[in-house]
C-alpha cells in the first residue's frame, strides 16, 4: 500500500469560511493537499461555534471548526487591503485552486478574478460557491440554507397535508455543493495540468439543492401533466418499537409486498397500494397494522427480521448510537480527532493508498510567516487538446438507482465515455420508481432515471447467461472505470466481484459503493438513501420536536455519489502517476455520517445529544414557516445575524413591538422566540404569500415562498442561466434534464445525448465496441441475453 498521499504536491488556497467551502476543502486535505486556508483578522466565525451552545474559551476552537480544519494551514489576510490582496496573489502564484464564497461580485472586487489570477499563475484555477450563481436576477439574492430548502421546494412536500411543513435539519444543502465542488474542482485540476490553463468553476446551492432536495418533480410534471403530490411522508418509514424507532425504506413494489408479509397484513399487498401516494391517503389504516407488528417488539428484532427479507431496515442513529452500532465499530469509522472528540474518519477507501492521518486543526495565522517564505511548484501543462478533463475515459457502469448512476454521470458530463449495463430480466429498479402512471414503456418515464443517467449509452447483458457473462467481462476489458452499488453478494455471485474484474483487467479501477460497506455485520443489508439517512443520523434531526423522526428524503443519493466520483478521480490520478488500478469502496452510510458528524461531535465534546427543532435551528432566530392568507400556503423566513434583523424590522414597517431590546441579539431572539412568532404570524397572516416573500426579499431578508416541487423548474433565473437542457427522448418525448450545478468557463457542461431507453444501444455497442455480427447480435436477442423490454411484459 502506497505511504505517498494522491494530492501530495497539490496547493488549495481556502478563501472561505463556514461549512460548505471549508468541507469542500477538507476532502482535498484528507487526500494529502496542501491547504492554506485564508482567515480575515477576526478568524473564521466557525471557529467559536458550538451547535449546543457550549461556551470556547478564547484562543481555542470549537470542535466542528477543529473537524472541518483538521491538517489546514492558516494565515491572515485582510482582502479589502492592497496589502491583502497581494499576499493572496502570492499564494495563488504557487497554487493550482483558489476556492471562495463570496457573493457574485465580491472577489472581482478585491481584484482576484481569475483574470488577475491567471496574470500570476496561468495554471491556477477558481472555484467559486454562491448561493445562485453568476448570471441571472437572483444572483445577488439574501438567502440561506433553509430559506433554499423552501425555493427549491423540499419544505413543503415534507408533512401531512394541512399541518406545518417541515424542513430538513442539518444544513444539508451546505453539504450538498461542497460535496458537488470538490469533485468538480478536482477536475479543474486535472483538465489545466493538460492544458496549462486554468478554469473558472462556478457552482450553486440553490441547484445543487435543485438536484439532491426534490426528486427531480418538475420532470415527473412533464411527463404527467395535471399530476402533483402534495405533502406527505413515507409509509412505511420511521416507525415505533417497543424500545425506539426503526427505520423502513420499501422503494420497489416486491419490498412492500415482503413488507406487508412481514407485519401480517398481506391483504394490504394490493396493486393500488404499491404507489406511495395511495398508501399517504391510506395511512391510518396501514399504520395501524404496522405499529401492531412494530410496538409489540424490539428494534434489534424487527431489522433481524426485515433483514432476513432483504426488506430495507435500520435502526434510527443519533450522535450517541452510532457509535455503539456494531456495524460502524467492526469498520472502525469512527475515530479521536487530535482535539480529543469522535468524528468520522475519511469515507471512502483505497485499496493501493493508506488513509492520511488526521493533524490538528491550525490557530488563527498560525502557518502566516512559514508560507510566506515557502515555495511550492506549480506542475506544467501537457498542453493536451482535450476539452474536458475525461474524455478518453471509458466507464461499464453497472449500477443502478440513484448514487451509483450519478456518481457516473458527473465523470460522463466531464468527458467520460459511460456504458450502462442492465438486463432485461432485472432493469435498473429505479426505472419503476418514479410514480408515473402509462400504459405503457413505464419504464422509460422515471425522472430519477432519466435525470442521473442522462449522456450515457445503454447496454442489456443477462449476465446470468454464460454468453451475456462473456459480454459482460469482455465490457469490463473494454473499461477503465467499473462501477456497481448493489449488496456485495450480487456482483459476487455472478463471479464479478474484484477479483475476477482485476484479474479480466488488471488496468481496471473498481468502484463498490453497497449502503453499509463490503465488511461488518451489516454487509448484505440492502439500503436506500432514505435507509442511509436514517441509520446515520439525519432522519433523527429532521421533524417536529415532539413528533417522530423523518427522512430528508434522498439527499444521502447525490452526496454520496459526489464522494464516489472524488474517490474515483483519485484513483485515475494515482493510476496515471504510477501505473496501479485499485479497488475503491464507498460505502453510501459514510459520506452520510461525514455531513452528520456534527451529533457526533457535540455529544463527544460536550456531552450533548442534539435532537429535533422542528423548522427551528441555532444558526438562526427567529426562524420557522408562517401561513400566510391563502389555506395552507407558507412563507419561511430564517434570520442568521443582527443586519438581517435590521433589514426585517424596516420591511415590516417598523412595528413598536420589532423595537424590543429583548430581540437586538441573537440570543435574546432566541430566548424569545415563541413571542416573536406570535407577532409573525399576525403578519404573515394578512397577506398572499408571494406578496409577503417578496417583499422581505426585495429588503434583503432571508425569505422564501414555500414552493410545490413540480412547479419550480421554470424559474427566469433557471431561463436565464440556462440551467436547463431540452432534449428529445426516443420514447418520452422532450424533457427538461437539469445540468450539473456548476459553470465551466462560462458554461454547464453539455450532455452528449438524452437518457438511453433500456438497451437503445445494444447494437451500437455489441458491433462497435465489442465486434460482434449482426447474426450474432440477433441470436443473442432471440435468446433473450438483450433485448428492449422487460422480460416479464
Amino acid at each position: 500500500m502506497s505511504g505517498r498521499a494522491i494530492l501530495d504536491g497539490l496547493r488549495v488556497v481556502d478563501l472561505t469560511s463556514g461549512i460548505a467551502g471549508p468541507y469542500c476543502t477538507k476532502l482535498f486535505v484528507d487526500a494529502g493537499a496542501d491547504v492554506i486556508k485564508v482567515e480575515a483578522p477576526a478568524g473564521d466565525p466557525m471557529r467559536q461555534w458550538s451547535a449546543s451552545g457550549a461556551t470556547i474559551a478564547a484562543g481555542d476552537v470549537g470542535p466542528m471548526f477543529a473537524y472541518l480544519n483538521a491538517s489546514k494551514r492558516s494565515v491572515i489576510a485582510d482582502l479589502a487591503t492592497i496589502e491583502g490582496r497581494d499576499f493572496v496573489l502570492e499564494l495563488a502564484a504557487k497554487a493550482e485552486l483558489v476556492i471562495e464564497a463570496f457573493d457574485p461580485g465580491v472577489i472581482e472586487g478585491f481584484g482576484m478574478a481569475l483574470s488577475d489570477l491567471h496574470a500570476v499563475n496561468k495554471r491556477v484555477s477558481l472555484i467559486s460557491l454562491s448561493r445562485f450563481g453568476r448570471g441571472g436576477p437572483w444572483s445577488n439574492r439574501t438567502a440561506n440554507e433553509f430559506t433554499l430548502q423552501a425555493q427549491v421546494g423540499s419544505t413543503d412536500y415534507r408533512g401531512i397535508p394541512g399541518q406545518q411543513p417541515v424542513a430538513a435539519a442539518g444544513r444539508l444543502g451546505e453539504y450538498a455543493i461542497a460535496s458537488f465542488a470538490a469533485p468538480a474542482a478536482l477536475a479543474a485540476v486535472r483538465q489545466a495540468r493538460a492544458s496549462g490553463v486554468g478554469v473558472h468553476v462556478d457552482l450553486s446551492q440553490h441547484e445543487s439543492m435543485m438536484l439532491s432536495f426534490q426528486v427531480f418533480r418538475q420532470v415527473t410534471a412533464m411527463y404527467d401533466p395535471g399530476r402533483w403530490q402534495g405533502r406527505s411522508f413515507e409509509v412505511p418509514s420511521v416507525e415505533p418499537a417497543k424500545d425506539g424507532w426503526v427505520g423502513f425504506c420499501t422503494i420497489t413494489a416486491q419490498q412492500f409486498t415482503d413488507f406487508c408479509h412481514l407485519i401480517g397484513a398481506p391483504e394490504l399487498a394490493v396493486p393500488e397500494l404499491m404507489f406511495a401516494e395511495a398508501r399517504m391517503a391510506n395511512r391510518e389504516r396501514i399504520w395501524a397494522k404496522i405499529r401492531a407488528f412494530t410496538q409489540e417488539r424490539t428494534v434489534d428484532e424487527i431489522v433481524e427480521l426485515a433483514s432476513a427479507m432483504r426488506i430495507p431496515v435500520s435502526p434510527i442513529g443519533d450522535g450517541r448510537t452510532v457509535l455503539e452500532m456494531d456495524q460502524f465499530v467492526e469498520r472502525e469509522v469512527f475515530v479521536d480527532n487530535p482535539a480529543g472528540f469522535k468524528q468520522p474518519r475519511v469515507p471512502y477507501r483505497l485499496g493501493k493508498v493508506a488513509p492520511v492521518p488526521f493533524g490538528r486543526a491550525p490557530k488563527l495565522g498560525e502557518h502566516t510567516d512559514r508560507v510566506r517564505k515557502g515555495r511550492a511548484a506549480v506542475p506544467r501543462g501537457r498542453r493536451d487538446k482535450r476539452k474536458l478533463p475525461f474524455e478518453g475515459i471509458k466507464i461499464a457502469d453497472f449500477s443502478a438507482f440513484w448514487a451509483g448512476p450519478v456518481a457516473v454521470n458527473i465523470l460522463g458530463a466531464l468527458g467520460a465515455d459511460v456504458i450502462k449495463v442492465e438486463s432485461i430480466q432485472r432493469p435498473d429498479g429505479m426505472r419503476f420508481s418514479g410514480g408515473i402512471r402509462r400504459p405503457d414503456s413505464v419504464w422509460e418515464f422515471s425522472p430519477v432515471t432519466h435525470s442521473v443517467n442522462v449522456g450515457k449509452r445503454a447496454v442489456t447483458l443477462d449476465v446470468a447467461n454464460p454468453k451475456g457473462h462473456a459480454l459482460a467481462c469482455r465490457m469490463i476489458e473494454w473499461a477503465d472505470l467499473v462501477v456497481e452499488n448493489y449488496a456485495p453478494r450480487v456482483m459476487e455471485h455472478f463471479g464479478l466481484g474484484w477479483d475476477e474484474v482485476h484479474t479480466i483487467n488488471p488496468n481496471a479501477i473498481m468502484c463498490r459503493m453497497p449502503a453499509f460497506g463490503l465488511s461488518g455485520p451489516w454487509r448484505e443489508r440492502t439500503g436506500f438513501a432514505m435507509t442511509i439517512e436514517q441509520a446515520s443520523g439525519l432522519a433523527w434531526m429532521t421533524g417536529h420536536a415532539d413528533g417522530p423522526p423523518m427522512v430528508p428524503r434522498g439527499v444521502c443519493d447525490p452526496v454520496g455519489g459526489m464522494h464516489a466520483a472524488f474517490a474515483m478521480m483519485l484513483a485515475l490520478e494515482h493510476r496515471e502517476r504510477t501505473g496501479e488500478a485499485q479497488l475503491i469502496e464507498v460505502a453510501l452510510i459514510e459520506p452520510a455520517l461525514n455531513i452528520a458528524a456534527e451529533q457526533v461531535i457535540e455529544s463527544s465534546a460536550h456531552g450533548v445529544l442534539l435532537s429535533r427543532q422542528g423548522n427551528r435551528s441555532p444558526y438562526a432566530a427567529p426562524q420557522g414557516v408562517y401561513p400566510a392568507l391563502e389555506r395552507d400556503w407558507w412563507v419561511a423566513l430564517s434570520i442568521e445575524t443582527d443586519d438581517e434583523w435590521a433589514r426585517l424590522r424596516a420591511a415590516l414597517g417598523a412595528p413598536e413591538w420589532a423595537g424590543d431590546q429583548r430581540f437586538a441579539t441573537a440570543a435574546g431572539r432566541h430566548e424569545h422566540h415563541d413571542e416573536i412568532d406570535e407577532h409573525l404570524r399576525a403578519w404573515f397572516a394578512e397577506r398572499p404569500r408571494d406578496l409577503a416573500a417578496e417583499t422581505l426579499i426585495a429588503a434583503k431578508v432571508p425569505a422564501a415562498p414555500l414552493n410545490n416541487a413540480y412547479f419550480v423548474g421554470n424559474t427566469p433565473h433557471h431561463q436565464v442561466r440556462q440551467f436547463h437542457q431540452w432534449m428529445q427522448h426516443a420514447v418520452a418525448g422532450w424533457t427538461p434534464y437539469m445540468s450539473f450545478p456548476f459553470r465551466w468557463d462560462g458554461d454547464f457542461v453539455r450532455f452528449a445525448c438524452a437518457a438511453p431507453t433500456l438497451g437503445e444501444h445494444n447494437h451500437e455497442v455489441l458491433s462497435g465496441i465489442l465486434g460482434l455480427t449482426d447474426a450474432e447480435i440477433d441470436a443473442l436477442r432471440e435468446e433473450r441475453v438483450i433485448g428492449t423490454r422487460p422480460a416479464w411484459l
